[in-house]
């Protein structure tokens, strides 16, 4: 009998350094004001991402579905949506569907106009691409000032370069990131591992399959769920390794996966991948989630190496020093465990300072509900409160649209109106994605935090913020990927609570320097240039 877990191994790629703010003496939570409503159509995300069959999928190719993105690519200070895209066979072959000119499904890039509504600019982008992609990070990797976008694939995978916020420019072959033959790349994020200013690329690749002698649902163990045929694997198929580049400054990248270790762990089925500095020793980390497989955590040995451990999936509490505590069932998560489990943040929805949950769900075998309709194939998305004792409660209910099931798969967090809450966009599978918009109504206080590098790389990406208010300290990392396959606006939100203002913001730069801003208004964004701090 085969069973597939994903969301446990994604907790902690939300949650950055800090499951949890500081505990605080019990307060009287106001009412939750969180509503969430889905905006997609009248926005203008309208076309659907198609991923494999509908009602049935023949291999395992077809289930894992795609990230999505919030990024400002034009750099005017409004998040943009990037949605990635896969697509389908041909009925009862092994071959992908061919379609008329122009109607092929491809990524999408919605540019955001500033009134609710966005743009596809996909064309004059240069961002059309059919295939079956994976996962999106997003860095500036050559300091210029734009956010540059890596792509995986089933394949090949694709590095776009930002030209100037108009269009990008696909330099995957001359950036020496062409790899030979056929490989399922899966997770990726920039991280600036040396620590010298130039984002460096680590790519998982999830394991070997080839369509062409693909194994058909029902033919071995690895093909059943609850004696009912199913696609194939991951149990059962080859595994391979992970990548690791890094960048020369001249617009090329070297592979180091076997001189810096990466490589040699071997025996995983990795996914997602974030790198943020986990042991507090000033030098990023990497943490790889995996399916059905241990996950990975590769430490920075600061010499271009990396040592690696294995973690069982679950939610980790960091308490410093490297050292992580298991805190799911008891900070009551338990308690819903009926659904497949995908993206997920720990934004604070509220901004009451305390960070919550946000995942979303969705069934990766559709021909199961026929059967079993207790196994739904759509699911919803599950919204807890952070209570302020170290535990959650479930609101999905009193959410607005987060309830509405899909079967959905990558997540992505940030500020799409500029209004002082998160919203989130999400990926559903051959169905438009939806952009659900947080109608928070509390009126609590917030403050966002936008960093630009200097010595550090431009886009900040490994660095740390800690922002005190009333007593209450809260941290967040800039992360290149996030969630499940996704990236999340380089932004760092933090909501205030009843405060005006932050008593204290720490950044704590990738090169290593640590600057202090002291009683920062709050209710903006605040643009923090390293080295400029005073």
């Amino acid at each position: 009998m085969r069973a597939r877990s994903f969301l446990p191994s994604f907790f902690i790629l939300c949650a950055g350094l800090l499951a949890f703010a500081q505990p605080t003496a019990r307060e009287t939570q106001p009412a939750w004001g969180v509503t969430f409503v889905d905006i997609a159509g009248r926005a203008g995300l309208r076309e659907p991402t198609l991923y494999g069959g509908i009602d049935r999928k023949r291999f395992i190719i077809e289930t894992n579905g795609s990230g999505v993105a919030f990024i400002d690519y034009d750099n005017d200070g409004w998040l943009d949506a990037l949605t990635l895209s896969g697509t389908t066979l041909k009925v009862g072959t092994r071959q992908e569907m061919e379609y008329p000119a122009g109607s092929a499904p491809t990524n999408r890039l919605y540019r955001n106009r500033r009134d609710g509504t966005f743009q596809d600019v996909t064309d004059p982008a240069g961002l059309r691409r059919t295939g079956w992609a994976s996962s999106v990070c997003a860095g500036d990797y050559d300091n210029d000032g734009w956010t540059d976008l890596f792509l995986t694939y089933y394949g090949q995978n694709v590095l776009y370069r930002n030209r100037g916020g108009d269009r990008f420019e696909d330099v995957t072959s001359r950036a020496g990131l062409s790899v030979p033959g056929l490989r399922w790349g899966s997770g990726c994020t920039f991280v600036d591992y040396d620590r010298d200013g130039k984002l460096d690329l680590f790519v998982a690749n999830y394991l070997r399959l080839d369509l062409a002698t693909a194994t058909e649902p029902g033919d071995g163990v690895n093909c059943l769920w609850k004696g009912i045929p199913v696609n194939c694997g991951p149990k059962g198929l080859p595994t391979d390794t992970s990548l690791l580049y890094r960048n020369r400054g001249d617009g090329t990248f070297a592979d180091v996966s076997a001189t810096s270790g990466i490589a040699k762990v071997t025996g995983r089925y990795p996914m997602t991948a974030f790198a943020v500095d986990l042991d507090a020793d000033a030098w990023p980390d990497i943490y790889v989630a995996s399916d059905s497989t241990a996950a990975i955590l590769y430490r920075n040995n600061r010499d271009g190496t990396f040592h690696f451990a294995d973690d069982m999936p679950a939610l980790y509490r960091n308490l410093g020093k490297g050292l992580f505590e298991d805190v799911a069932a008891a900070a009551g998560l338990a308690v819903e465990n009926r659904y497949v489990e995908w993206g997920a943040g720990m934004p604070d929805l509220d901004n009451d300072g305390l960070q919550d949950l946000f995942y979303v769900t969705g069934n990766v075998y559709p021909e199961i509900e026929r059967i079993l309709p207790q196994y739904p194939h759509r699911g919803p998305r599950l919204v807890f409160r952070n209570t302020g004792q170290a535990a959650f409660e479930n609101v999905t209910a009193q959410s607005g649209h987060a309830s509405v099931a899909h079967s959905s798969r990558g997540a992505a967090f940030g500020d799409v109106d500029n209004d002082g809450d998160i919203d989130v966009l999400i990926m559903n599978m051959n169905e438009p994605p939806s952009l659900l918009r947080n109608d928070y109504s509390g009126g609590q206080g917030w403050v966002v935090i936008k960093l630009e590098g200097t010595v550090s790389n431009k886009s900040a990406i490994g660095a740390t913020v800690v922002v005190t208010a009333g007593g209450r300290r809260q941290a967040r990392a800039v992360l290149s990927q996030s969630s499940y396959y996704s990236h999340d606006d380089l932004r760092l939100h933090f909501g205030l609570g009843k405060h005006r203002k932050a008593d204290q913001i720490e950044v704590k730069w990738p090169g290593g320097k640590t600057e202090i801003l002291n009683d920062v208004e709050g209710r903006r964004v605040v643009t923090i240039r390293e080295s400029s701090a005073r």
